[in-house]
């Protein structure tokens, strides 16, 4: 990165680079700019005052290596601000400073010059739904061209009071809510501008960048027993949401639920209590389904022992569900308190303490954006969210987000231990998806895992979506309804997720669609990554009168020929990257799985028992060297598992640990299966290659050899 000064009619200007030829300018006038020079993309505003104590620094902070223009000035307030260049990707942060206090009356960046005539998606209120080429001011702003360049707009700190969006004059800025009149002492506002080729990329770089600088860890997939194991919810849509089975207690409703999942020998990973499990409103009483918390342990009528009795009597792990507190808690008076949250420290180290005795293994916040909020400021909103993630942590809690905005989405850039969040309306149905896929995009970004909410294991392209989502799979079922062979297409025997590395998500072109044509067909992906070989799930599905999907694999990175395989009809051809591909959907939706051809000339499937077939809880490696070695993972009890795959020829196969059965072959669809059973440690590897034959003859009296 290069710091030039410039002079242009004998005013020297102050400039930076940063990545892919990305430039800043400063002048001493107040004019400040950023250059796209390979996009023609030009961002430029006024501070509306000369700058002083112009200067230059270079240095390093968790996104990575940067050169930053700082300087001085002062409007109806001294202030301090810096435009940050990062060297390892075209992204900027905008930092802006009040030294001594100042009105709320400065929005930095604010450009009046910026590219124009580009889409827009964003996020707004519950849920955070998307809309796009609308405007919503607590949002991250995504801009995107026909050729899916994009950039995105977004505060970098003070989530919970920031506002996006455009001024009276047209101008797109980035500051704090005009709802806070003042700032105080010290007070600091930073700004983040990512641009990217690709919307998905965008997202990436863009959440990646704000995660670090926010110090998050991002959890893995599998990071706590929700994102792990399959489990059971009893709130709103589900079978036993406010009520039980016929002629039993909640208490053995659910353990008759345990016992379900014992009979299919499917393992249950978890149970989540929704918000009847505690006493409501001013009578305490656990089915007053419109008041807020009495008190947060469990209602002594429907758990006439403890919770942590029921736990121990049901043997897995629970969630917890939250709302806000009622007017006629006790807690009101106990704890310091803001709008209808507890804020006090102490109130969230009690809280977890008791969970953790319980065996709760998360914690569901719900209402974020309706009734479960502080008064709005520039400090409340952080103490509640702040405190409700550090006494969940201090005891090993994870936590879930429900009912959350854009600025709840944002804000959980900075929690490690917030790990699952919403990103639907209640009850998973088919009319969901779409918000569904999209918010997907958004909490991903940022590190958190998205969830479907409850559907029923019968519901065969809602469980696979909730599957091809990465975060959890919840079921509610009616006792001795489940569909135990659905089941097993997302878990193994032992209830672990067999998932993607990745949640599915909008392909660009889905997003370019979706701008400018609301019924479009939406096409969206999830992927494994074993390094050089990337399987790719395809989920699309019409809407309206539009039932075919078109696509290329190129459109996924791919630059090799692919075997694209069509999960429920059986069927895949190879594909080359520049071909596109035209799948007629059917009756609802059609999932497909893309298949590198690696240098063996073999395409392997994975297990097609499986939604997502080479998932790394079933799969955990694949190798391509000119012969392809995979290993198989194996949950207790589960003796066979098939390999399927593609081969120009009948291939060999030998199993390296484990054992193999006879490998069948079709030599017109020329696909394989193979038969793999573990050996001792619970795994199997094989390696397949082309079968070869001798080229040399064979001694007198010999027959040719041919592998196996």
């Amino acid at each position: 990165m290069l710091a030039l000064l410039t002079s242009w009619g004998g005013i020297a200007s102050t400039n930076i680079g940063g990545a892919a030829g990305l430039a800043v300018s400063v002048d001493p006038s107040g004019t400040y700019e950023v250059y796209v020079a390979d996009l023609g993309w030009r961002f430029s505003g006024s501070i509306g005052a000369p700058l002083v104590n112009v200067a230059v620094a270079s240095g390093g902070d968790a996104a990575g290596n940067y050169s930053e223009i700082s300087f001085d000035f002062v409007s109806d307030a001294a202030r301090h601000a810096a435009i940050r260049a990062y060297g390892n990707h075209q992204t900027l942060l905008f930092t802006v400073t009040s030294p001594n206090g100042s009105p709320n009356s400065f929005s930095f960046p604010k450009w009046n010059q910026f590219p124009r005539n580009l889409d827009r998606l964003t996020y707004a209120g519950i849920f955070a739904p998307p809309s796009f080429n609308s405007s919503s001011d607590e949002s991250p702003w995504i801009f995107f061209d026909s050729s899916a360049n994009a950039f995105i707009l977004s505060p970098a700190a003070n989530f919970m009071a920031s506002q996006t969006g455009y001024s009276a004059n047209g101008e797109l800025q980035s500051g704090i809510s005009p709802k806070i009149a003042a700032l105080p002492q010290g007070f600091q506002h930073q700004t983040l501008l990512v641009v990217e080729r690709g919307i998905n990329r965008a997202f990436d770089t863009w959440g990646q960048t704000l995660t670090a600088l926010q110090g998050k860890t991002r959890p893995a997939n599998d990071a706590d027993r929700s994102l792990k194991y399959v489990g059971y919810w009893t709130d709103n849509g589900a079978s036993y949401y406010y009520k039980t089975a016929p002629s039993l207690s909640y208490e053995d409703t659910l353990a008759a639920v345990k016992s379900d999942f014992d009979r299919m020998a499917i393992g249950l990973g978890y149970i989540q209590l929704d918000s009847w499990f505690y006493p409501k409103g001013a009578s305490g009483l656990w089915n007053d389904g419109g008041s807020g918390i009495y008190q947060y342990t469990a209602s002594p009528t429907l758990f006439p022992g403890s919770l942590s009795a029921f736990q121990q009597r049901v043997g897995v792990s629970l969630i917890t569900h939250a709302r806000w507190i009622d007017p006629s808690s006790p807690y009101r008076q106990l704890y310091k308190m803001s709008g209808n949250v507890v804020t006090d420290m102490a109130y969230w180290r009690a809280v977890a303490a008791y969970l953790s005795s319980s065996g709760v293994g998360t914690y569901e916040q719900d209402w974020l954006d309706d009734k479960a909020h502080t008064d709005f400021n520039l400090t409340d909103a952080d103490t509640f969210l702040n405190n409700m993630a550090s006494g969940m942590a201090q005891r090993g809690l994870t936590m879930q987000y429900c009912m959350a905005s854009p600025r709840h989405f944002l804000q959980g850039s900075r929690y490690n231990n917030l790990t699952t969040i919403r990103t639907s309306a209640d009850r998973f149905v088919r009319a969901r998806w779409t918000e569904f896929l999209y918010t997907s995009r958004l909490a991903s970004a940022l590190g958190i895992w998205p969830f479907t909410d409850v559907l029923l294991s019968r519901e065969t392209e809602n469980l696979l979506l909730a599957t091809l989502s990465a975060g959890p799979v919840g079921i509610g079922d009616a006792i001795g309804t489940e569909s135990r062979d659905n089941l097993l297409r997302s878990v193994r025997r032992d209830g672990v997720i067999v998932k993607p590395d990745v949640p599915v998500t909008p392909i660009d072109s889905s997003f370019q669609n979706a701008a400018h044509a609301p019924d479009a067909v939406q096409l969206a992906a999830a992927s494994t990554d074993f390094g050089e070989l990337r399987t790719y799930y395809l989920f699309a599905y019409g809407q309206g009168s539009n039932v075919q999907a078109k696509f290329s694999t190129s459109e996924l990175g791919l630059d090799s020929p692919t075997y694209v395989y069509d999960y429920f009809a059986g069927a895949g051809r190879v594909v080359n990257p520049s071909e596109t591909v035209a799948a007629p959907i059917g009756d609802s939706s059609l999932y497909l799985i893309a298949a590198p051809i690696g240098p063996s000339g073999i395409a392997v499937l994975g297990d097609l028992g499986q939604f997502v077939s080479m998932g790394k809880k079933r799969i955990p490696s694949l190798t391509d060297n000119g012969k392809v070695h995979l290993t198989i993972a194996f949950a207790d009890g589960e003796q066979t598992r098939v390999i399927s795959g593609y081969s120009p020829v009948r291939p060999a196969v030998k199993a390296m640990s484990g054992s193999t059965g006879a490998l069948i072959y079709d030599p017109v669809t020329k696909l394989f299966q193979i038969p793999v059973m573990p050996g001792p440690d619970g795994t199997a590897t094989i390696r397949i290659r082309k079968r070869t034959r001798l080229t040399v003859a064979p001694p007198a009296g010999q027959s040719p050899a041919i592998e196996n």
